[in-house]
């Protein structure tokens, strides 16, 4: 129980921390010619962001700013934002809904 009620203190001031509005707007200057406004990406080769989970997202942009994780193309976007902003756009992509709809071809 104690576990319990220190993971949701933790999550509770988490989410206090990072602003959506805040990620969404840094989102629509750095990721969205990529991963889209909708976190679906543009096409099959940029990996789907909605729905995924803050902590990931935060810890993989970290890991590209610091050459932990290897990609040049991320490393150089991830270069450009602060962790607050890593961890607005984490919210932010966190907060969407993954549309399977859009995979499907409709003919």
């Amino acid at each position: 129980m104690k576990k319990l009620l220190l993971l949701s203190m933790v999550l509770a001031f988490g989410s206090q921390a990072a602003d959506v509005e805040k990620g969404k707007a840094k989102a629509e200057q750095v990721c969205k010619t990529c991963h889209g406004m909708d976190g679906m990406g543009i096409d099959a080769t940029y990996p789907k962001l909605a729905g995924q989970f803050a902590d990931y997202m935060e810890k993989s942009l970290q890991d590209y700013r610091s050459g932990d994780r290897a990609n040049p193309i991320m490393a150089g976007f991830a270069a450009t934002l602060t962790d607050e902003d890593i961890a607005n756009v984490a919210l932010y992509y966190s907060s969407l809904k993954e549309n399977r709809l859009s995979d499907l071809s409709i003919k």
